[in-house]
């Protein structure tokens, strides 16, 4: 059975409360990604939503809580969906080809999460000084790297430094998501498929090298 209360003694929120917070979290990516952190008020955010700031202030302790929500649900979601695909891979240069794609992907489809999410993570700090989300590159390479031993150990992945080339790969990626992001022309997809294609010719064991 499902407790009433949560472990902090507040009942869930029900599913009309769960569609207001989405609709304020919607609302501030779009304030974010339109006018950058700095400039993003909550009384922005409400007016964009079409509610009052009160409303905002009953749903979250603050500006600084609505913002982390925001980047932890699209990265929550941006992880759920990267996975799928990666079930689908059995080979570890299999799972690196996947993890570009479906990054890169799920960061397309949602570009004005995407460019509020970077403004937040490029600019928040909490109260104290500190930065909430500077552990997340460091996630990332720990798994790229991961894989990279795993490929190593079956054969698929060339002798290298599997933490240095993971750090190489995620910065990749951050470069043609820069591109894209303030880049109107550049075509996504073409870049995905040139990336893929460098850092599988990059990691692959000679005898698993793909054809020129």
């Amino acid at each position: 059975m499902r407790p009433e209360n949560s472990p902090g003694g507040r009942k869930p929120p029900s599913f009309i409360e769960q569609a207001r917070r989405a609709q304020i979290i919607e609302a501030a990516a779009e304030t974010v990604a339109a006018v950058g952190y700095a400039n993003a008020s909550l009384a922005q955010i409400a007016e964009h939503a079409g509610i009052s700031k009160s409303v905002i202030s009953y749903h979250f302790a603050g500006k600084n809580e609505l913002l982390e929500r925001l980047v932890h649900e699209f990265f929550e979601d941006a992880g759920a969906y990267m996975e799928r695909h990666l079930e689908a891979e059995a080979t570890a240069r299999g799972r690196i080809r996947t993890w570009i794609e479906s990054q890169l992907s799920f960061f397309g489809s949602h570009r004005t999460r995407f460019l509020a999410m970077a403004e937040i993570v490029t600019n928040h700090r909490r109260p104290d000084g500190s930065k909430p989300f500077s552990d997340l590159d460091e996630e990332e390479v720990a798994e790229l790297a991961k894989i990279l031993e795993i490929g190593q150990a079956n054969g698929e992945v060339r002798d290298l430094d599997p933490r240095a080339a993971a750090v190489i790969i995620g910065k990749s990626i951050e470069g043609v998501l820069s591109r894209w992001a303030w880049g109107s022309t550049v075509d996504l997809e073409a870049e995905t498929t040139a990336l893929v294609d460098f850092v599988d010719h990059a990691i692959a064991a000679p005898e698993h090298r793909p054809p020129q």
